[in-house]
């Protein structure tokens, strides 16, 4: 009698349907140009060409390495907020700066952790050229938002509010903190859902280069 023939795995035609199915994630990544959180947006921000002038996904590194820059620059809904006194403001009030645009709220841990580099960042970057437009989400409004910058030593930063929320739908953000870097003309050139070091060379380097780029 011979012996017992060993079953055949298919490992060659398991691992061909895994490199299948990262094609069809990396083209779905790639063709919708929305960042996730995890790390599909590494894989997203891998596959994204480089953006018109200095912006390229060569400047995601490093702490920024999640931030997508996207391949071309996407129009924004016209954000509606308030100031810290309820004045009502809109995205457009900063046509001609660079913006970065970030959603916290004072229940967000994260938020805390981050809020002080975007003060820091706002001190040596921010210009007429730009600057960092930090929105408050929380609900309990503009006094417990102007009570967590001082806590967390961000009081350099502008007190902005959209108590209601809606501002987080109209950006399609899926958490806290969202960061948006919007050009001059007020359109999109990337983003990072989650807290970054935004005081390091890497997000300065992101900075300038949209600085820098006049269109």
């Amino acid at each position: 009698m011979s012996p017992e023939k060993k079953k055949i795995r298919p490992l060659p035609q398991i691992a061909a349907g895994f490199l299948l199915l990262a094609a069809i994630t990396g083209y779905y990544l790639y063709e919708e140009g929305w960042r996730k959180a995890g790390p599909a947006e590494t894989v997203a921000a891998a596959l994204a060409p480089a953006a018109p002038g200095g912006l390229s996904k060569d400047l995601a590194t490093g702490s920024l390495a999640a931030f997508l820059i996207r391949p071309e620059p996407k129009p924004l809904p016209d954000l509606a907020f308030q100031d810290g006194a309820g004045n009502p403001l809109k995205l457009s009030d900063w046509k001609g700066k660079v913006v970065l645009v970030n959603l916290w709220a004072t229940w967000c841990a994260p938020c805390r952790k981050e809020m002080p580099d975007l003060a820091r960042l706002q001190k040596e970057l921010g210009s007429d050229q730009f600057e960092v437009v930090a929105i408050s989400v929380d609900r309990k409004g503009a006094e417990a938002s102007s009570a967590f910058l001082k806590e967390t030593g961000a009081d350099n930063l502008k007190l902005y509010v959209e108590p209601t929320t809606a501002i987080v739908n109209d950006v399609q953000s899926a958490g806290l903190p969202a960061t948006i870097l919007v050009d001059r003309q007020g359109r999109e050139i990337g983003r990072l859902l989650g807290p970054a070091e935004w005081a390091s060379p890497e997000a300065k380097a992101l900075i300038n280069a949209a600085i820098a780029e006049k269109g």
